[in-house]
């Protein structure tokens, strides 16, 4: 609990909701390294990384529309353990195949459409539900203590994770299930006072109002396709496996250290944010931090040593998260409650595509020009699409503080 402040201590709503946070968090990151070990050792193709990427993206783009109004209507805490529950059994089929030794690619693939399903419901209820449990004087706070908690997962779940991968990926996948029925269990006592909202139209004007929400309004639009541009063109993560195995010539615990650094980096800004929010000029500061992500993405591609690509990926992540935290406070601040689900879903596909997306792009990339030069022309994108957005979006350039300066 110390990475959480004290004024966020005394909300046990919030507490409880961190806790569920945690347990989920942790396992899909030690579900992410033995996936990711598990499809490169079957194909030892740089494409079959990026199409497990790929397959976890498309049912979040797919949806959006329909997971936002979901957020909206009904109950997010019921949501969330639905979503979780999903996860868990999803696993175990993952689980099963390695027991049954029917393991496939094919396999793998289905389950990452699965997964990439039940979070496309999950985020934005997860997402919406943080302002019905604290005062919004303190969400900037909680919006880097979740951040925080979620980085110390990515950090002790992929090094965890590469050790029980040892054990034989059954070991690995049956943790993670554990970890995601933990969090079903303490999401389903939470104390949430859900407010049933009135019947709505279901018609395309109300499921494309969170799309529409984010395209008038240019702070939330810069802010959230700044990042989703830099970590497209920049996110390396995907290509991982390959960099540990066939240029630093190290094995599951190198990756799971490579993992680990990029979290260390997130989780000691998160800390840092989380008691010194940010108070002024936070456009320019998060367009600087995007920047320097790009220019420890090209270091890590240039580097050919495993404490070189730690540090450069430790100043990556820790760039990314002072990025995330603007972009989250953001949507959260300048969005009513009654438009959070379909905002937060239009915003997850923001995020998905950085993510998911970005893994299919990296890996296609490499397949097509090598993993270096893949690598070192996504941190020369990602420098550039910060020039083009200072350009195309002055009024983040010149946001001053993260609350709604015309209140």
């Amino acid at each position: 609990m110390s990475s959480i402040p004290t004024s966020l201590l005394k909300q046990r709503n919030f507490v409880h909701f961190w806790v569920g946070q945690i347990a989920s968090s942790f396992a899909f990151q030690m579900l992410t390294v033995g996936i990711g070990w598990q499809v490169y050792d079957l194909t030892d193709s740089a494409m079959a990384l990026g199409l497990v990427g790929l397959f976890q993206f498309l049912p979040q783009l797919l949806l959006t529309l329909v997971v936002g109004h979901v957020a909206d209507r009904y109950n997010r805490r019921l949501i969330c353990v639905c979503t979780r529950l999903t996860m868990a059994s999803t696993v175990a089929i993952l689980a099963y195949g390695n027991l049954s030794d029917t393991i496939s690619a094919n396999m793998i693939y289905a389950c990452a459409v699965l997964l990439g399903t039940a979070r496309a419901f999950e985020m934005p209820a997860a997402q919406s539900i943080l302002p019905n449990l604290i005062p919004a004087a303190l969400l900037s706070r909680a919006v880097s203590a979740i951040a925080s908690a979620r980085e110390i997962c990515v950090i002790a779940g992929p090094a965890l994770g590469g050790v029980i991968y040892l054990l034989g990926a059954p070991t690995l996948y049956f943790t993670s299930m554990a970890c995601f029925l933990i969090s079903c269990c303490i999401l389903f006592f939470l104390r949430y006072d859900y407010v049933a909202k009135g019947k709505q139209p279901v018609d395309l004007n109300h499921l494309l109002g969170g799309l529409r929400f984010i395209k008038n309004n240019k702070l939330i639009l810069g802010s959230v396709s700044l990042d989703m541009f830099a970590v497209l063109l920049g996110g390396a993560t995907a290509l991982l496996p390959i960099v540990a195995k066939d240029i630093l010539h190290t094995g599951p615990w190198g990756l799971g250290l490579l993992r680990c650094a990029p979290a260390l980096g997130a989780l000691l800004m998160s800390l840092y944010l989380s008691r010194r929010p940010l108070t002024h000029s936070v456009g320019k500061i998060m367009y600087a931090s995007v920047a320097v992500f790009g220019v420890a993405t090209i270091a890590f591609g240039l580097s050919e040593h495993l404490i070189l690509s730690m540090a450069a990926l430790f100043v990556l992540g820790a760039s990314d998260m002072i990025s995330v935290v603007v972009r989250s406070t953001l949507v959260q601040l300048e969005t009513p409650d009654e438009m959070r689900g379909r905002v937060s879903a239009a915003n997850s596909v923001f995020i998905g595509s950085s993510n998911q997306l970005g893994e299919f792009e990296s890996g296609a990339t490499a397949a097509l020009f090598g993993t270096v030069p893949a690598i070192v022309l996504g941190g020369f994108g990602t420098i550039a699409v910060v020039g083009l957005w200072m350009v195309l979006f002055p009024s983040l350039l010149h946001r001053n503080t993260l609350e709604n300066e015309e209140k």
